[in-house]
């Protein structure tokens, strides 16, 4: 179940990209054939003027349709599972009191001189 979920999430996702996908899979073939430009080679086009169309009948596809201004009544679709995953939390338990510890012992000392370190003269 969660592999067809995953699969209908990618192919939403993914939708936009299939022109580019099939550009590229197909190049031979949109270069030499459906290319608009193909009789001036020194465009340099190589099919891209059909990706350009194709992404653009993809983007006109993903646009939603505007209702009118006028008396506009929004829907709004909503899914309710009746079973969902379930899951626990670990229970914590903060009754274990930290143990001090006692043995500690302070063994830094410092040592302030006062006087000044000087090399020997020679």
């Amino acid at each position: 179940m969660r592999r067809i979920v995953v699969i209908i999430a990618l192919t939403l996702f993914l939708k936009p990209v299939f022109p580019v996908i099939e550009y590229i899979v197909n190049y031979d073939y949109i270069a030499k054939v459906l290319c608009v430009n193909k009789d001036k080679p020194m465009m340099h086009c190589n099919g891209k003027c059909h990706l350009m169309k194709q992404l653009a009948k993809e983007a006109e596809n993903e646009k939603p349709i505007v209702p009118n201004k006028k008396g506009s009544v929004q829907e709004t679709e909503m899914v309710f599972c009746l079973y969902g995953p379930t899951f626990e939390l670990p229970k914590i338990y903060f009754n274990s009191i930290p143990k001090i510890n006692t043995y500690y012992a302070d063994f830094y000392d410092y040592a302030a001189t006062l006087s000044v370190f000087h090399p020997p003269a020679v």
